[in-house]
This record gives structure tokens, sequence and C-alpha cells, in this order.
């Protein structure tokens, strides 16, 4: 007889991230400290897309991916023009009490311009060097080292941004002719991987042998395709204990960059890979920049590993559901609930892990509703037009008429400040 457990009456493992425990490096400016990996939370970082010699418009960005929940923001350093305007965007930021830390982007001419323009150098809370665009031949090991030295005089981070698209040539160049000569020759796109990462490992080592903290080594290497990136990052995390960086890059406009960043950033976040994100969408007509961030707060919230906005789960419709009603509700109550964070966050500790659920008929509209802190069932067509409100899992009351929305808002409000709301003891 098989005497083998029967694996219906085991319990289901429940399925976090396997942890990755990496150097923990502090990115700071004044009394901010962002901390990106150990056991810190997966950091969201962003990129202005002004032009950084427009300190106003480039200060004003910045405010807002950093009100938008962005964590780290990166700002193009290419000129000298752009390298003087960077303490005066600080200042800006500093006099408008945001203390978000900036990453200055180096190409080609970082080490020049970290060297001539000090003050730059110390407006910024981190440095990103990509290793392809340092400089060739016998310059690039100078060249490298300028900007290392820089970042420890100034106590500074930097991240060793490794991208597919401006991959050291003479690195890639001699890994080439190195696996012509094997017996076995890899293909062309496993050379690539490996010379991405060992161009992110290389330039780490050498850092780090210039003096370098190994704690404020952070690595990425970037790439454009979801199966490239997961295969690429495996690979970097299993060889070294350095933060790690994510990023698809050039990931696109609207729905396909959405849907590769979360699907490439959640398969490896999900393994324990990954201490800082950013979603490189390209901005459609009218879109804000800041919806990249929304798209990694979504990223990290969906996993479970962070959480940044009340949930709501809504109703996505059928045949029971002819009327946009409850469409129209739960998009109003997720902008309302959007919108009171800022103040919410400050008033009332913990409220961004607050369940809502605004459902469409009687199938699963209650069902959802007990499982939510709050939730509300409207009405499917040809139901009775009530809207039965379920408050921690009990059936409170039941709205009807042209006020819902208004009604369960205030509802909404009403229990934030009664869950969540502190209360001061009288000395």
């Amino acid at each position: 007889m098989d005497q083998s457990p029967d694996p219906m009456n085991a319990p289901i493992a429940a399925a976090y991230p396997r942890p990755r425990r990496s150097r923990q490096a502090r990115v700071v400016w004044g009394s901010r400290v962002v901390t990106i990996g150990g056991d810190a939370p997966v950091r969201v970082q962003s990129m202005t897309n002004t032009d950084t010699v427009d300190v106003i418009g480039t200060a004003i960005q910045v405010k807002e991916l950093a009100q938008a929940g962005s964590e780290l923001v990166r700002i193009t350093v290419n000129t000298p023009e752009a390298a003087q305007a960077v303490p005066h965007i600080r200042e800006q930021l500093d006099r408008m009490g945001i203390d978000v830390p900036l990453v200055g982007d180096f190409h080609y001419n970082g080490h020049t311009l970290l060297s001539l323009y000090p003050d730059c150098a110390r407006a910024l809370s981190k440095y990103r060097i990509n290793p392809g665009n340092v400089g060739k031949g016998r310059k690039r090991d100078a060249q490298f080292a300028q900007m290392i030295e820089a970042a420890m005089r100034y106590q500074r981070p930097v991240r060793i941004g490794v991208n597919w698209g401006s991959l050291d040539q003479d690195l890639l160049a001699q890994m080439m002719d190195d696996n012509a000569g094997r017996a076995a020759p890899w293909d062309a796109k496993q050379v690539m991987y490996q010379a991405l990462v060992q161009s992110g490992l290389q330039s780490a080592r050498e850092a780090c042998a210039l003096g370098m903290d190994p704690d404020q080594v952070i690595i990425s290497c970037k790439v454009s395709g979801v199966q490239d990136l997961v295969t690429v990052y495996r690979a970097l995390a299993a060889r070294c204990d350095h933060a790690l960086h994510l990023g698809l890059t050039e990931a696109g406009m609207g729905t396909k960059g959405t849907v590769g960043s979360s699907v490439a950033l959640g398969l490896l976040l999900q393994e324990g890979i990954g201490d800082t994100i950013r979603v490189s969408l390209t901005p459609q007509p009218g879109e804000a920049r800041t919806q990249e961030v929304v798209v990694a707060l979504e990223i990290l919230q969906a996993l479970g590993l962070r959480a940044f906005n009340p949930s709501v789960t809504a109703c996505p419709g059928c045949g029971r559901t002819t009327s946009t009603t409850f469409q129209e509700l739960a998009k109003q109550i997720d902008d309302h609930l959007r919108a009171r964070m800022p103040v919410w966050r400050s008033l009332y500790p913990g409220v961004e892990s607050l369940r809502v659920a605004v459902m469409g008929c009687i199938v699963n509209g209650p069902g959802e509703s007990k499982h939510a802190d709050i939730g509300i069932s409207l009405p499917g067509t040809g139901e009775a037009p009530a809207a039965p409100v379920f408050i921690d899992g009990q059936k409170a009351l039941t709205l009807r008429g042209e006020g819902i929305v208004a009604e369960f808002q205030q509802i909404v409000e009403s229990y934030i400040q009664r869950r969540f709301g502190v209360t001061s003891t009288p000395v």
C-alpha cells in the first residue's frame, strides 16, 4: 500500500522571494539617508528627461518624481554647463523642501566634469559610471580612476552601469577572439552575456583596488530583452555580493514598456535579485514623466515587497454589468486615495496597507468586499439599486441614490481615521 504523504493534506508553501544578501550602500543628502541593499527595502529610482541646464525645469521635474515616490532621481551631466547647473538645481530642491538624493549620469567626460566642477561633485549624492563610455585604450584606466577618486574624495557611492548598447568594445572584441579559439565556441549571445557580466565585475574590482569601499559599489547590467535581462542578472547575482540595480533599458512606450518591465523585474525580484529598480518608459505624448515611478511602485506592491498606496480591487466587468457605474466609482475611489495619500501618510501611519474593494454585481461583489478592509458591492444589470458596504468583513450598511460616490469616500475617510489615527494620550 502506498504510504507516501497525500499532497492534498499538506500545507501549501507561500511564494515569497528568496533572500539574496547583498552589501549595503548609503546614499546621503543632508539628514536624508537612503540605504541600498542588505536588509533595506527595494528602492525606486527614476530619471529626468529635461535639459539639465534648465535649472528650474529640472528641479520641478525632480520634485514631481520625488513626490510620486522616487527615492533617488538621476540627472544627465554631460556638459560643463550642465555640471555648473547641478548645484543650483540642488539649491532649488532644498528651498522647496525636497531632500531626494540626486544621481549624476556620466558618459565620456565624467572624469573631466567631476574634476573641474567640485560644486557639482558635492551636490550629487551618487555617480553613475558607464565602463563602456569612460575612454579607450590607456586613457580608459586613468579616466576611470579619476572618477573613482572623486567618489572617494566626496564619499559618494558609485553605480557601475553597464549597458549592452554601449558595451566596452575592446573587452567584447577580446572575448570574441577568445571564444573563437574554443573547441566548442559559444554562440554570440552567450559571449555578449559574459561580456556584460565581466565588464561590471571587472570595473567593480578596479574601483575597490583603487580604494573604494566595496559596500559603496552598486552594479547594473542593462539589456532591453526580458529573457536576456533575467539571464544576465542571475549570473551577476551568483558571482558577486554587490547591491544590484535592475532595469529593462529602452523598455518602450505604454503597454509594451510597462508589461516588459513588470515581467522582467518581477521574475528577478521574486528570486531575491535586485536592490533598486527603474522602469525606463518612453513617455507617450502628454504623459507625465512620473508614470515610470507609478509602474515601479506597483511592481513592488504587487509582489508584496513594499506598500505605497491603498490597494483597490475592482471588478473588470462582464455581461452582468452593462452599466459603467462601478468603473467610474472604482476610478474615482482610486484617484481619491492617491490624491489623499500625501496627507494620510503623515497623519495615519500604515494607511498604505489599506485594502479597498469596488465590485460590480452580486456574483463576486459581496465575497471580495468581505476579503477587503472596506468594500462596496454595486448592483449589476437588473439587480436592485442598492450597494451594500462591508467593513472588516461584515456588512455595515447599504447605500442608495445619486450620492453613492461621495458617501462611500466619506465612509473610507472615517474608517482610515478610526483605524490608523494616532490617539494622543494627555500628559
